[in-house]
Order: structure tokens, then sequence, then C-alpha cells
């Protein structure tokens, strides 16, 4: 069997980190297994479905690598959707039901206040129909047997259907709910795999029975243990970390990617620089059933670790400034960001504000410019000049060092100071230590 996952997004916003993780796991299961990853945008909600949304999300997902191999979008569907409705309905697997959402909730707390599970109730075939009310549509549970599959990663689910309700899968003005459109185009497609988060669990139980109903065998299911923030907030959070969030900030979407794919396994999370490596370890058995902790300080982590072993080829399209490869050698060991090239680049060619040394540390750094003044400029030039302030000062250690950083760059840390130094230049360097020691 060709494995063909899909991941269904409805266009209603941008995919936040919980999104992409779905989307990943699909797609490196799919790669794994040399099948489909297919991408089935969900727009049958006319109303909050926008054209700017779908499209963002496919920009998202090319920027993050994950690209489709075939993409629909449920809006062109609608006479498929059709089709199987009345051929589901001939055979009385849907039903028309007539209650208003008031009478619907009214009766749900009675049965609670009973200590009863608030399950629909079927009315009798020959109960009247409301004058000038539309009906809405639901889909007829078999109660016969218990609904038993195996889930990849929460192993054997076991549903009694006389416990769940009836699902509605198409509202009074004829619109569709989730479930059914969903099955449909699963079959349509040919998907092999559903993966997607526990919360879907029941759901799944219900479309199991619509598989079947269409004369379909159910896919694969693998329901995942939630994304939660690292402190334990839920997705509210969740929802402002996305593409958009790591476009801004400058970084590279396999950090992420990184962290997303062994995050809530046994595996550890480790610098890859390539999918293929992704999902050449991808295995459901490792997944645990407790919630995934998300910590965004964990991908601007794994993204130092990537810069620091990077090469400027590996970089070079990703890196907006005009940048020598000398520069960039220079510098990865000490940004965790491709956006914080651009502030060093200022120390190394522009100018910095003088920064507020002590008594003491000027007195190092007027030394340092009367030294340095007479230097010849070279990689050399550092150990020459802080050997000679050491002498003239009797300063070692970080009351050597640490003014003459801060006076030559305006930081407290950052890359190694010879090559710093070199690169600046002479009138640069001499001019900043000049400039500090007055202030």
């Amino acid at each position: 069997m060709s494995v063909v996952t899909r991941f269904a997004p409805s266009p209603t916003g941008r995919l936040h980190v919980g999104n992409i993780r779905t989307a990943l796991h699909n797609f490196l299961f799919a790669r794994k297994n040399g099948g489909k990853f297919l991408l089935r945008i969900d727009d049958t909600d006319r109303e909050r479905s926008t054209a700017e949304f779908d499209q963002a999300i496919r920009d998202d997902l090319d920027w993050l690598g994950l690209t489709p191999d075939e993409m629909v979008r449920q809006s062109e569907r609608f006479d498929l959707y059709e089709r199987e409705f009345e051929r589901l309905k001939a055979a009385g697997r849907v039903y028309a039901c007539y209650e208003t959402p008031e009478e619907l909730d009214l009766r749900r707390k009675v049965l609670l206040g009973r200590g009863l599970p608030p399950v629909y109730e079927r009315k009798p075939d020959d109960a009247p129909v409301p004058e000038g009310r539309a009906p809405h549509w639901r889909f007829k549970l078999d109660h016969g047997e218990p609904i038993v599959f195996h889930d990849l990663v929460r192993g054997e689910q076991k549903f009694d259907p006389k416990l769940l309700s009836d699902p509605v899968v198409r509202r009074e003005d004829g619109s569709w709910l989730y479930l059914l459109p969903s099955v449909i185009d699963d079959v349509d497609l040919g998907i092999t795999h559903i993966v997607r988060g526990e919360d879907h669990v029941s759901n799944s139980a219900t479309q199991i029975q619509m598989f079947e109903a269409l004369g379909a065998r159910p896919p694969e299911f693998a329901h995942e243990a939630l994304l939660v923030m690292a402190e334990g907030k839920l997705s509210k959070r969740l929802g402002s970390y996305g593409a958009p969030h790591l476009r801004e900030e400058g970084v590279e979407p396999i950090a992420l990617l990184d962290v997303l794919a062994r995050i809530g396994t046994s595996q550890p999370v480790e610098p890859m620089t390539s999918l293929k490596e992704l999902a050449d370890g991808f295995d459901f058995s490792t997944f645990g059933r407790a919630p995934a902790h998300f910590d965004p300080s964990d991908v601007e982590s794994m993204n130092a670790k990537l810069l620091h072993h990077a090469s400027y080829e590996e970089v070079a399209n990703a890196i907006l400034l005009d940048i020598t490869e000398a520069d960039f050698d220079l510098l990865r060991g000490n940004i965790n960001k491709l956006s914080e090239l651009e502030d060093w680049l200022t120390v190394l060619d522009g100018e910095i504000e003088p920064i507020d040394l002590s008594h003491e540390e000027r007195l190092v750094v007027k030394d340092a410019a009367g030294i340095a003044e007479r230097l010849d400029w070279s990689r050399e030039t550092w150990r020459t000049l802080t050997e000679e302030v050491k002498a003239m000062t009797g300063k070692k250690g970080r009351e050597l060092f640490h003014p003459l950083r801060l006076a030559l760059t305006g930081r407290d840390s950052g890359p190694e100071m010879a090559g710093l130094v070199a690169r600046m230049g002479k009138d640069r360097a001499v001019r900043r230590l000049e400039a500090a020691a007055k202030r």
C-alpha cells in the first residue's frame, strides 16, 4: 500500500506552531514511506475563509519546505459531497432533524441533571415535522457493535456507539460541517493515514462508520498528544507563534522543524540540516501520550546551533544583507539568528555610541588608545595591544579585557576580539578607544 497523508487547514487564519507540527508529521511519515503528502484547504465556511489566508498557508508551507505533492479545495468539491450525501440518504444513514439549538441545549441539561450521558435522542420515524422549519441532517450511527481501531500512537481504541451522538453533518441552510466532507475527500483522494491531534479521537470513531457506510476501508489513525506551551498554557499563546513571526525574527525553518519533529517523543531533539534526516528517523512508536511541551527558546537555541556550524553557502540565500563569507565566518559563532548580523556589521563598518565606563576603565582605555595609535594593524594586533596595556597598567583578566571590548564594540560579549579588531581597522578602533576614554 502506497502511503498517502493529508494536511487539512481552514483558511481562516495563519498557520501557528500547532498546525505546523501536524503538517510536518504528515509530511515526514509520507516521505519516510515513499508516499504522497496532500494539502486540502477546508474552505467550506464561506464567511470566514479568505483567499488571502489560503495563499498565506501555501506560502508558509513552501517556506518551511513542506510543499505538498497535490492540493485540493473543498469549495470546489461540492458536487461530490452532494452525490455521496444522496447515496447515504437513500441507504438510511443520514436523516432529517428539526430541533432548534435551544431545544437541544435544554434536553442536554435535562439528561445531565438525571445523571445520564447527554447523547442525542432519535425521534420516531413517524414524528411530526414542524411546519415551516428547514431540517438539519445527522449521520445515523450503527449501535450494533463497538467501534474498535488501532491507533499508531495511542494503541487500541474502543468506543460504544450508543454513547455517541449521531453527528450533525449538514446545517439547515445546506452548508456542510467538517465530519462527512472530510471522509468523502479521504475516500476520493485515497488517504491511507490520518495524523492529527488527540482531540479528534472520538471524531475518528464516528468517521470510521462513515467510511464503512460509503463502502470504503477506513484509513489508519495516529492521534498525537496536544502541543502546549512550556509553562502549561494552551493554544492561545501558540496561536501567535508561526511562520510570520519566525521570518520576522530571522529564524531558519529547519530550526523549528527540528524541535517539532521530536518534542513529545522518546527521541532526542538535535540539530539536523534536512527534512530527509528528520524523515529517516520518524517513528510513531516513539511518541508519548503526555502533552508535548513547546518552548520558543528551544527553537532559538536550535537555530543558534545550526548557524554556528553552517557554511556561508548554506545560508547565503537567506541573508538579506551584503556580507562577505569572511565576515560571516567571523560572526556566526555569536549569533542566534541571521537578523543579528546587521547589528554586528555596524560594529565592523559603522559607528557605535561611546559607552559609559568607570574611571578606572577609562584610564585603561586611554592607555590602549595611545598604544594602538603606533601599532601595525593585523590579526596579531589584539595580542600585542593587550600585552602592552597589561604591562603599562598592571591590569589583567576581566579588568583588562572587559573595558577594551566595551569600548571597541559596545558589547559585553561577542566574537573573538582578534578577528574583530583586525577587521574594523586601525582608524576606527583608535577613534572608538579615544571616544570611550573621554566620555
